[in-house]
């Protein structure tokens, strides 16, 4: 398909809607088959369906998009468990005055009426644009077309631009970076973890205990943090009265406003402004925030936010005209200055760091990194070049304090420790021990501040915050991997070892792995049989859900070094999304021989008296391994590998 020239044309083309519908069908509804009348965009929502479009059949899957044209002939069965689609009716042509080159082209390429389905790498955006034009339809206010018409072409135009960033074909996109990407852009509705789970088609306890595991909040939390920080850059950026500021971000009372704001800042909106204007070099300082505008996107509405501080704070200030500023002194102006150059070159003061080791695999660890007898620094090369998602950066050779939001486990396995890490990784048991004098850098991938006053030579993230990783280049060379794009813990541990100029050490660590992962697997096979079902669980409350091998819980320790499999009937969901929600009882079909139980209110006892949870071999036989969210969340390869062992050890015991 030939997408800059249908971007090209879609750039001269005059669109009008004829209607947008959101339709349900259920199993029991006969299939639909009609002659298409008009250019048609379908948007699944929920369930499946087998699609016949011009006499192609195409299994539908969630959040998959279909476009096709005037005249064709549509099939949609609905399976078992129903169907949801929106679906947008709409006609296009090439406005008049357009070159007689691009009508030929067009005629080439029936842009309006091509046939073709997406799965979106980012289905959040798709799913937004397609519901608020629905909203938008539906609404009896004569602008209202209007505004449908602007997202119509919003749509086609995040959707051509998706098609040729990743092809006919999409990547999954990481749970919590799809949730950040709702509440970073929809921070000023009235986002609620029930509205989250409408919009992702996950289950509220799954989204929930996934996004706090990625990034040690909850998602309201998160959207509290995100607000704050916008009001922050506003108060900074703007002389805009707290009233306007809180309007703007989805509150509509300032006093409670100002309440959140000195909770989580520590001090009232008028202190942080007057503070912050007293410093220098605003514009070039490191900020959370993009600018944006202080008109909300809509009409505001209520958040569904708790909180006991919803009174005044009566300190006595003028929280309606808080703006001033004075000079900063000469001498703060040059010593930030001599900070930002010093930051820039990465030669920053060097901690000394203590030497650690991890009975459980670690290499010693420490990051004092000499160089060789004898051998002076300046004949030593002092950076080099890397490629990263971002493009290229040049980072230190021997970097000496690197703060590191993710991938905490490889660092500590090269026998790294970094100056600075998220506080979800402070806490994680399998590192806390090496990590007990490192900084905590906050929640998430940590706060910008915080990390700007540690002066690292070399950052490391992921790539879930991407607004704070543009603000991260300023403050030192900034390395971004992607969330889980490594396939093994070999793949991980080389890249890193590679990155930071420990390959030595990255093949010493993997040959210890590998012994050790070889033997617990050997250990395992001599008492359990290869051919033994393992299902990997979670009951949190009453939400039940189950996972593959890409999600934590235990999933990579039992199918990807153990080797182990899920029951044949669900192979498949647990490859592609990967996951599923469960209702109790559907359980005992996601149920295997064995399984691994991620809870916090659960015994082996409870278990047994639930008449569901009590007729499941595994429970009747004792075959359920049950851990805390606390242990399972983690999948850093040293958590891999205890895990390994220790999984190993309980499945050895069940046939003692």
């Amino acid at each position: 398909m030939d997408i800059p020239n249908h971007m090209l044309l879609w750039n001269h083309a005059y669109c009008k809607i004829f209607d947008v519908r959101r339709v349900i069908l259920r199993a029991e509804h006969s299939p639909r088959s009609y002659v298409v009348p008009a250019s048609l965009l379908i948007l699944s929502v929920r369930g499946s369906a087998q699609i016949m479009l011009n006499g192609t059949a195409h299994s539908t899957r969630r959040f998959q998009v279909f476009h096709t044209g005037k005249g064709s002939n549509l099939t949609i069965e609905p399976e078992a468990e129903g169907y949801e689609y929106y679906a947008v009716y709409y006609k296009a042509t090439l406005s008049p005055g357009t070159s007689q080159t691009l009508k030929d082209v067009a005629s080439q390429l029936r842009p309006f009426d091509t046939t073709y389905s997406l799965l979106p790498s980012d289905p959040v955006m798709m799913y937004r644009l397609f519901t608020d034009m629905y909203e938008e339809w539906e609404k009896a206010d004569p602008v209202a077309p209007l505004r449908a018409k602007s997202l119509l072409l919003q749509l086609i135009s995040e959707l051509l631009n998706q098609m040729q960033t990743q092809g006919a074909r999409s990547h999954k996109r990481d749970l919590a970076a799809q949730i950040i990407t709702i509440i970073q852009t929809r921070y000023a509705d009235a986002i609620t973890l029930e509205s989250l789970s409408e919009s992702l088609n996950y289950s509220v306890a799954h989204l929930s205990s996934y996004f706090k595991s990625r990034t040690g909040l909850s998602p309201i939390d998160y959207l509290i943090k995100v607000r704050i920080d916008k009001a922050a850059a506003l108060l900074l950026e703007t002389d805009a009265t707290l009233k306007e500021i809180a309007a703007s971000i989805g509150y509509q009372d300032p006093f409670y406003l100002g309440r959140l704001f000195k909770k989580y800042k520590g001090v009232s909106p008028s202190h942080y402004r007057a503070q912050q204007a007293k410093r220098p070099g605003l514009e070039d300082c490191p900020s959370t925030t993009m600018r944006l505008s202080i008109g909300p996107p809509k009409p505001l509405r209520y958040t569904g936010i708790d909180d006991n501080d919803y009174q005044p704070d009566r300190d006595g200030e003028d929280e309606i005209n808080m703006y001033s500023r004075s000079r900063p002194s000469t001498a703060i102006v040059l010593l930030f200055s001599l900070m930002l150059l010093l930051s820039a070159c990465g030669t920053g003061n060097v901690a000394n760091n203590t030497s650690a080791a991890n009975e459980n695999g670690t290499a010693s660890t420490g990051t004092n990194q000499e160089q060789a007898a004898g051998t002076s620094t300046s004949e030593q090369p002092q950076t080099k070049t890397v490629s990263t998602v971002t493009g290229d950066v040049k980072v230190p050779v021997q970097p000496k304090r690197i703060v590191a939001g993710e991938y905490l486990g490889s660092l500590i396995a090269l026998g790294i420790t970094p100056v600075g890490t998220s506080s979800h990784h402070i806490i994680n048991p399998y590192l806390n021990d090496v990590l007990k004098d490192v900084e905590d850098l906050g929640d998430g991938n940590g706060n910008l501040e915080k990390i700007a006053a540690m002066e690292p030579d070399l950052i490391i993230m992921d790539d879930t915050y991407a607004e704070m990783n543009e603000q991260l280049v300023k403050i030192a060379p900034t390395v971004i991997v992607p969330y889980a794009s490594f396939k093994s813990v070999h793949e991980e541990i080389t890249y890193f070892g590679e990155l930071l100029g420990k390959e030595t050490e990255a093949a010493s660590w993997l040959a210890e792995y590998d012994r050790r992962t070889v033997a617990a697997k050997e250990k395992v096979l001599n008492v359990i049989p290869a051919d033994s079902t393992f299902s990997i669980l979670e009951y949190m409350g009453k939400d039940i859900s189950t996972v593959g091998s890409n999600y934590g819980k235990g999933g990579q320790p039992i199918y990807n070094v153990l080797g182990f499999k899920p029951p044949a009937a669900v192979m498949a969901e647990l490859q592609d999304p990967g996951w599923a929600s469960l209702s109790a009882e559907v359980l005992p079909k996601y149920a295997g021989d064995y399984i691994i139980l991620t809870t916090d209110n659960q015994t082996m006892d409870t278990l047994k008296a639930d008449p569901i949870w009590g007729g499941l071999d595994a429970v009747k036989n004792d075959h359920v391994y049950i851990w805390g969210a606390d242990r399972s969340w983690y999948w850093d390869p040293i958590a891999i590998l205890i895990q390994t062992e220790e999984l190993a050890d309980w499945l050895v015991q069940t046939k003692q």
